[in-house]
């Protein structure tokens, strides 16, 4: 764990990324064959079917006659006339509660870019980090995408790639945009989910449970 510790914390990397993960005002403008115009809190944005805004709003279906969008796994279906107003309302609190296994570690199961993952949850580490093996199976593609950074550990420099992952998600909570990193080699072991994620989040730990809470 110190020699992971140790690869995260000398990394010289992070920004971390301001998206919000839901509109809190949407306005539908218009409907045609396969795409919807919406206004999202100031912004309008023309969306194709199957496609998701920045704001997290997606077009699920649209014709001249209805649009179904869908905001944080709701769906709701509206039709012409005028511009349409939806108050999305984001509840007050989302929390997730990770219990310490008997090592002290805190484990918990999550997703990267839709596909479930194990996560050990490290407010040590700069960053999401994984190794190549396991950034393979999740289908990132670091060495086209990715920026080649040199990372300093205890003993060597190795080679990593600093990259974007489209969706992380722990329980409810879930963020878009989110920075890693990959290693190209074995290390880390298990995947970090580090303060790229936490640092948006209030982490309380006490007792040997983390309280991991959505800012308001």
């Amino acid at each position: 764990m110190r020699h992971i510790l140790s690869i995260l914390l000398t990394a010289s990397l992070i920004t971390v990324s301001d998206d919000v993960l839901a509109a809190s005002q949407i306005e539908v403008q218009a409907l045609f064959g396969g795409k919807a115009v919406v206004m999202i809190d100031g912004q309008r944005r023309t969306l194709s079917i199957g496609q998701t805004s920045p704001e997290g709003v997606k077009l699920v279906k649209a014709d001249s006659k209805q649009a179904v969008l869908e905001v944080d796994g709701k769906q709701k279906t509206y039709k012409p006339g005028g511009a349409i107003s939806l108050s999305y309302a984001r509840p007050k609190h989302l929390e997730e509660k990770v219990y310490a296994d008997d090592r002290g570690m805190f484990r918990s199961v999550g997703t990267i870019n839709g596909r479930t993952v194990r996560f050990l949850l490290d407010t040590g580490a700069t960053t999401v980090a994984m190794n190549k093996s396991q950034a393979k199976k999740l289908g990132v593609d670091y060495r086209m995408k990715g920026e080649r950074i040199v990372v300093s550990t205890a003993s060597e420099n190795v080679k990593g790639y600093r990259v974007r992952l489209k969706s992380v998600s722990l329980g409810k909570i879930k963020q878009r945009n989110v920075e890693a990193m990959v290693i190209d080699g074995d290390h880390p072991g298990p995947i970090l989910l580090g303060m790229s994620f936490l640092g948006k989040l209030k982490v309380e730990n006490a007792g040997g449970v983390m309280k991991i809470r959505q800012r308001n």
